[in-house]
């Protein structure tokens, strides 16, 4: 009797595909540095005004891979002029199986951003020390509210249009 039980359980555990996910490759794609004030960014009293846009994009490789790009764009104002503008596009590849529709996009939109993100907010640190501006400390971000966020706003939008279509 326990013999079948068994047997039914693994037959159930070979109709579902196994869960998996794994970080392949973290690199850095591009990186980017401007200081358009050159020397009179230093004679200025430093009170920054900081300015942090973030976006992600993910490719499909193949079958079970993604590239995921996390893009982090920061621009800091003395008063009204950019003292220095850094991109960092760090990406990653990692391989998820066993995952379909929203918890693929959960996964790739959430968790993978977040392993991506110390290794950007290290890059732009270096860069910005390296441009002899103090060292900015990035907050961490929420990556699962973000997606949270962004999944609401697309279920109002599409409620919008249908809104709009049955009229």
């Amino acid at each position: 009797m326990a013999d079948d039980n068994n047997t039914q359980a693994a037959a159930g555990a070979e109709e579902q595909p196994q869960q998996q996910f794994a970080m392949q490759r973290i690199y850095l794609k591009d990186l980017s540095f401007e200081a358009p004030l050159g020397v009179e960014a230093f004679k200025k009293q430093w009170k920054p005004k900081v300015n942090q846009e973030l976006n992600t994009k993910t490719n499909r490789v193949d079958d079970d891979n993604y590239e995921v790009v996390l893009t982090l764009t920061i621009t800091v104002k003395l008063e009204d002029d950019t003292a220095f503008l850094t991109e960092v596009q760090q990406a990653g590849l990692f391989m998820v199986k066993g995952l379909e529709g929203q918890q693929l996009a959960q996964v790739l939109n959430t968790m993978c951003p977040q392993i991506l993100f110390p290794y950007a907010r290290e890059a732009i640190d270096n860069i910005v020390t390296k441009g002899s501006f103090p060292a900015l400390m990035l907050p961490p971000i929420n990556f699962d509210a973000l997606f949270a966020q962004a999944v609401a706003q697309a279920k109002a939008k599409a409620a919008e249009n249908q809104a709009e279509t049955s009229h």
